[in-house]
């Protein structure tokens, strides 16, 4: 198991590689340019020229990649060029809300998704099993922010159950206020992907029940349950973890719309507010970190995958 996850590491290290220079050149690419959005409507070319020689924007885009590329190799992601942080510190100071989200999303999905879709694949070609596919479709089709706004105006505003915007950190306000704070925006990225869950769960859950042993099982006198929990579930998981996995590497793109939504300070709104100030390393260092926790996700679900199939391990 060691040696497959060492290959799996090793593996990683070229794919971020290619996402930074593949980061590097569109950032590069894109329209506008920082020094003119720092000097503002007012400045003359001339000082845009100074500020663009401050910032190193007037060296070739090679000698600027070689910079970065030595900045990230010695654990610096560079400084902000519209507040003058460091990169570094201001994706720490925004990681615990947007992790705290995707916790609180996926606790959510995995809670309502899996039972649904073994349910509806259970109850296979009856009304149970057509209301949850259809509950999927409906979920699937809505998007995020409309949701995001029905629901604030419903729990928010209307029935004034739970707080409307906002973030409340957990070590500082507590559990109570943390957990009410991010149940909306919870709601509103988990009902997308519950659709997307069940129904993987359910085809999954379906292929496996309509096997031999399955029936063989059966045959010998097991409980639905027994059947169902012991033989179909962990046959039925690598689907389920694979897309489950998925999803929490999409929950960490899809944040932007429900954290702008909501008001939470995480990685979204830093990287709208990047884009908007035409922030290239702050760009560039959401997007290096983003991939990591991809590629450190992928390595989970390979080695999920070697504990329900032991197959893989050799």
């Amino acid at each position: 198991m060691q040696a497959y996850i060492l290959r799996r590491v090793l593996a990683a290290v070229p794919v971020l590689m290619v996402v930074a220079l593949f980061t590097f050149t569109i950032v590069r690419l894109m329209p506008g340019d920082p020094a003119a959005v720092i000097g503002g409507d007012t400045a003359t070319p001339e000082e845009i020229e100074i500020i663009r020689r401050s910032m190193g924007l007037d060296k070739p885009m090679y000698v600027q990649l070689g910079i970065w590329l030595k900045d990230i190799a010695r654990g610096n992601l560079g400084e902000s060029v519209h507040s003058r942080y460091s990169v570094a510190g201001l994706i720490a100071s925004r990681v615990e809300p947007t992790v705290a989200l995707a916790v609180v999303t996926e606790i959510i999905t995995i809670t309502i998704a899996v039972p649904l879709g073994v349910l509806a694949a259970w109850k296979a070609n009856t009304w149970i099993d057509r209301s949850v596919m259809a509950f999927a479709v409906v979920g699937f089709s809505m998007p995020v922010f409309w949701l995001g706004f029905m629901l604030m105006w419903l729990f928010g505003i209307r029935l004034e159950w739970l707080p409307v915007a906002s973030y409340e950190p957990l070590f500082t306000a507590g559990f109570i206020p943390f957990i009410r704070h991010l149940i909306l925006p919870g709601l509103t990225l988990g009902l997308v992907f519950v659709a997307l869950i069940a129904r993987m769960t359910r085809a999954s859950v379906l292929e496996i029940l309509r096997e031999d042993y399955i029936r063989t099982a059966r045959a010998k006198g097991l409980s639905d349950t027994v059947v169902l929990l012991r033989h179909a579930m962990k046959n039925a998981a690598l689907p389920i973890v694979t897309i489950i996995g998925l999803g929490i590497a999409l929950l960490l793109t899809g944040v932007v719309i429900t954290e702008t939504v909501f008001a939470i300070p995480g990685l979204g709104r830093l990287t709208a507010d990047a884009i908007l100030h035409r922030d290239y390393p702050v760009i560039q260092g959401v997007i290096l970190v983003v991939a990591a926790a991809y590629v450190l996700i992928n390595l989970a679900v390979d080695i999920t995958y070697a504990y329900f199939d032991p197959r893989i391990r050799y």
